[in-house]
């Protein structure tokens, strides 16, 4: 059996990683570029079921990627 100290410390929940310091310069801008990239990617995906052509909405999904791919470069660089 475990005594006491053990068991409460078991089941603190863990803290997660972020708390306690301030968020990153470029986080609104992330933010931002993260809900263009959901709305891009969803208007992208429908207008390629949509179409007979798929080329439209191909040209839609790899902006939508571009966004995502510029929101990832500002998370590296912080």
């Amino acid at each position: 059996m475990q005594n006491k100290e053990q068991q409460v410390s078991a089941a603190k929940r863990p803290q997660h990683h972020t708390r306690g310091r301030e968020r990153d310069r470029f986080f609104a801008v992330r933010n931002i570029l993260n809900i263009l990239f959901m709305l891009t990617a969803i208007v992208g995906v429908i207008i390629y079921i949509t179409n007979d052509d798929r080329t439209p909405g191909t040209i839609v999904v790899l902006v939508a990627m571009a966004f995502k791919i510029v929101e990832c470069g500002l998370r590296f660089i912080k």
